[in-house]
């Protein structure tokens, strides 16, 4: 099965000397996956190109997924089939806001169809993107689903390739610092690095992040001991700005000129100082912090006047 090359690849790494000095570090890596390139860039990238490959392999005409209102995976599912000449439909959670921000107009740009689920349960979601898959087949059209967060047992091999630049890059690395969100991208890195050399940090998409990501390495026929998850950055819940982001958000713009986004990187950060001051992460460790991308939300954050003041 051939793989669609959609990213500019494989990402730099960059030092970042005086977030390092801040955070208690003598030495602090960025890998620099928001330069992925595809539809403004993050980590779905990489995922999207084994998922789309599947699509081709089947024969698909439309890509359909789903996510929250500002979801970056949403957003670059629809640059994918943009770029394929393939539809996206895109089922998104909540309701459609009165003027299209962030993530949202982006989507639009590209030429998806978003699909506004409501106040839907988790079975009312699924029976929506049945739905969205018989009017495609009814039309003529054939779908292919993409999972929540683009991340599969199969999509998560996108991140052993990015374990694979990182040990080219930086051979005697000790941790590697990342956002916890559906899973598949700390379960490539796990895959690829080893349990005990990466910490994802949870930000509260999934209701339990160990049984998620036990799945993936179970589907990827990965053995390991249990991974390291910080789970104290969630806050309030994942739609809400956690005061630790909002003070990482500013420490990274404040030191290095790195924009972070409230809801993955924000708290991937703050993840990292915690365990730095609670000696999960030594100051000499050779540490890299995945910049996941995410940046269009940022815009669209019910909190963005807050994240502006001060």
């Amino acid at each position: 099965m051939s793989t669609p090359i959609f990213g500019s690849l494989p990402t730099p790494i960059e030092p970042a000397p005086r977030l390092a000095e801040a955070v208690g570090l003598e030495r602090l890596w960025i890998k620099r996956d928001d330069l992925t390139g595809l539809g403004g860039g993050g980590n779905k990238v990489r995922k999207l190109q084994y998922s789309c490959a599947q699509a081709l392999e089947a024969g698909a005409t439309h890509l359909v997924t789903t996510g929250a209102a500002q979801s970056n995976h949403a957003r670059l599912t629809a640059a994918a089939a943009a770029r394929l000449e393939l539809e996206a439909v895109l089922v998104l959670g909540g309701e459609e806001p009165p003027a299209p921000q962030g993530n949202l107009v982006l989507d639009r740009l590209a030429g998806a169809r978003v699909v506004w689920s409501g106040k839907s349960t988790p079975q009312e979601l699924y029976g929506l993107i049945a739905a969205e898959e018989r009017r495609i087949r009814d039309d003529g059209g054939v779908p292919h689903v993409i999972p929540f967060g683009g991340s599969s047992p199969y999509s998560a091999r996108g991140y052993l390739d990015c374990a694979a630049e990182l040990r080219d890059q930086l051979p005697d690395l000790d941790r590697v610092v990342v956002a916890f969100g559906s899973g598949g991208t700390t379960a490539g890195l796990v895959a690829g690095l080893g349990a005990e050399r990466v910490i994802g940090v949870d930000v509260g998409a999934v209701p339990d992040p160990y049984r998620t990501l036990r799945e993936l390495l179970d589907g990827m026929g990965v053995r390991t001991e249990p991974p390291h998850l910080d789970r104290g950055q969630v806050g309030a819940g994942y739609a809400h700005l956690a005061p630790g982001a909002r003070a990482a958000l500013r420490l990274a713009a404040r030191t290095e000129g790195l924009f972070l986004d409230p809801t993955y990187t924000g708290r991937a950060l703050a993840g990292l100082r915690a365990c730095v001051a609670d000696g999960r992460i030594r100051p000499g460790d050779r540490t890299v912090f995945l910049h996941t991308g995410g940046l269009p939300g940022l815009f669209a954050h019910p909190d963005l006047g807050a994240l502006a003041s001060g």
